[in-house]
């Protein structure tokens, strides 16, 4: 299993036989390697309806007739316009094909924006806990600080971790600093910041700072064989 790392939030994941994506933010995405017209995936799966998450979910989706993974409200938004999609809720967990989605809580907002102005509620925002090939995988999603991440640290034996550091919007290196230490996984990668000039962080900094686990600085393009 390949998990590769490109901008922003952006994760992709790659079995011998699927293609997961996470918060496919490409279009408008300076950070992003990848082409949303030529990405290829099996499932999308999102943590919440904030735009430079869903990104472009849409497009991709129609593109290669995927499934979208999503919380409820954010799921039945997705199949009002047209993308086929499995919704679920926090705290509920379901075996797909390539593995386990278990979605957790997530201190954040959730609203889709659409071209118009208008803002659509998506429900909660979450956390993706994603079990492939007998590894897990935790990314966060978009989320503050907050002491059930050390349950589920004790919950689970996590693989790799994706936090996000770039503070205003979500927790910053501090914070997520104790996240890492609650949630013990093997190897934590920043995430969320630089996107933005209010998001600007040093990666560096914060993977040398990693008490628990390894910490890596994943560039887009990057990936990690698991």
């Amino acid at each position: 299993m390949k998990v590769s790392y490109h901008g922003h939030s952006v994760v992709k994941v790659e079995t011998g036989k699927y293609t997961i994506l996470i918060d496919p933010f490409i279009t408008g995405n300076s950070l992003c390697d990848l082409k949303a017209e030529e990405v290829k995936a099996d499932y999308i799966l999102l943590t919440h309806g904030h735009n430079d998450h869903v990104g472009d979910t849409f497009e991709i989706a129609k593109r290669n007739n995927a499934i979208v993974i999503a919380p409820n409200e954010l799921s039945d938004y997705m199949v009002s316009k047209g993308i086929k999609s499995h919704g679920m809720h926090i705290g509920g967990s379901h075996m797909f094909d390539f593995g386990k989605v278990k979605f957790t809580q997530a201190f954040h907002g959730s609203a889709f924006t659409e071209e118009d102005g208008t803002m659509v509620y998506t429900g909660m925002p979450s956390g993706i806990l994603l079990t492939v090939e007998d590894k897990t995988i935790y990314h966060l999603g978009d989320t503050a600080l907050f002491t059930d991440l050390k349950m589920y640290g004790e919950m689970n034996d996590i693989e790799i971790a994706f936090i996000p550091i770039g503070d205003n919007f979500t927790m910053g290196p501090e914070d997520a600093l104790v996240a890492a230490d609650w949630i013990d996984a093997k190897i934590v990668v920043p995430i969320h910041y630089n996107t933005f000039p209010v998001i600007e962080q040093n990666p560096e900094e914060f993977v040398q700072k990693v008490r628990t686990g390894k910490g890596e600085v994943m560039h887009p393009g990057n990936e990690l064989v698991l």
